[in-house]
């Protein structure tokens, strides 16, 4: 993966990787220095295969998980690689596989075999970030730091990236949200998040966001807040099947509640989930990849219980 920071560096990546008709993907409010053959701006968008239609020899994408999201499934249906430009800590440029959502932000579909091939970083792209996305998006940065240090695939190289993606996150997230203009705190955070995302490539998810995917699938909630309130119940869960795993993270980042009460909402009944759900919910925690990759994956009705803990 090339990586690069300061945008005016991503002419220099798309040349390197060998674009010279490329697709952006990107809202209307953003701008680059590139010159794009074409541009999609529904952002998100489950039209995919129209998005694919308009692609030359590669893919930029420019916003939070959704836009990149929508990047790799074009990246996937044309075969073509990607160059991602991240305005939230979320880390969606470093995986292959994405979800597909309508302009409602309900989950359509999803998918992997993205290309990623490049990703560039500036800082001054998150400055306006507002608090909820800041705090959620570096919750679920947090996250992927937490999980690749016991998911079935962690190894050393990742576990390095997830300790200090940690530490980034936790020390600088809180300077962020009493001054989110500041440009040195919002560097580190987002040098957190590339440590994070590289963690993830490296290793893969685990229960925390198998929960918080089974339930934003089915209400379009916000990831990173749902992932800052699974990740609790989650460590506390794999405490004791992978003890040694745990305490480095939480030596860390002793309360991830804390962190996560930042953003705003801690519990699932703040965000409009019905606790008559929370059975059916489990039931498609379980079954998701996340899970079954934990260091011992969750039946459905011990999923529920840590789901009733976060209630």
């Amino acid at each position: 993966m090339i990586v690069r920071w300061g945008l005016d560096s991503l002419p220099g990546v798309v040349a390197e990787v060998g674009m010279q008709r490329p697709l952006l993907v990107a809202s209307p409010r953003w701008t680059l220095p590139i010159d794009a053959a074409s541009r999609w701006s529904e952002v998100p968008s489950d039209r995919v295969d129209e998005a694919a239609a308009l692609t030359g020899d590669g893919v930029i994408a420019v916003g939070g998980g959704s836009a990149i999201d929508l990047g790799k499934a074009v990246s996937a249906a044309v075969d073509a690689p990607l160059v991602s430009v991240p305005t939230t800590y979320a880390g969606a440029e470093w995986t292959t596989y994405y979800g597909v959502r309508d302009p409602g932000r309900k989950m359509r579909g999803g998918g992997a075999g993205a290309h990623p091939a490049g990703i560039v970083y500036d800082v001054d792209l998150t400055l306006d970030l507002p608090r909820e996305t800041t705090v959620g998006t570096s919750m679920n940065a947090l996250a992927h730091c937490a999980e690749a240090l016991y998911v079935k695939g962690h190894n050393a190289d990742a576990d390095g990236h997830a300790l200090e993606g940690a530490r980034l996150i936790a020390e600088s997230l809180p300077h962020v949200v009493d001054s989110p203009h500041d440009r040195e705190a919002r560097t580190e955070l987002l040098r957190g998040a590339c440590h994070a995302g590289a963690a993830l490539g490296g290793s893969g998810l685990a229960l925390a966001h198998a929960m918080a995917q089974a339930i934003r699938g089915r209400y379009g909630l916000p990831h990173g807040t749902l992932n800052g309130i699974c990740l609790a119940p989650a460590l506390r869960w794999n405490a004791q099947w992978a003890p040694e795993a745990v305490e480095r993270f939480t030596a860390i980042v002793p309360r991830v509640e804390k962190l996560a009460a930042l953003g705003g909402p801690t519990r699932l009944h703040e965000l409009g989930v019905p606790r008559e759900d929370l059975p059916d919910l489990a039931k498609a925690a379980a079954g998701r990849a996340g899970n079954q990759a934990n260091p011992r994956p969750a039946t459905p009705a011990e999923i529920e219980e840590l789901l009733e803990s976060v209630f």
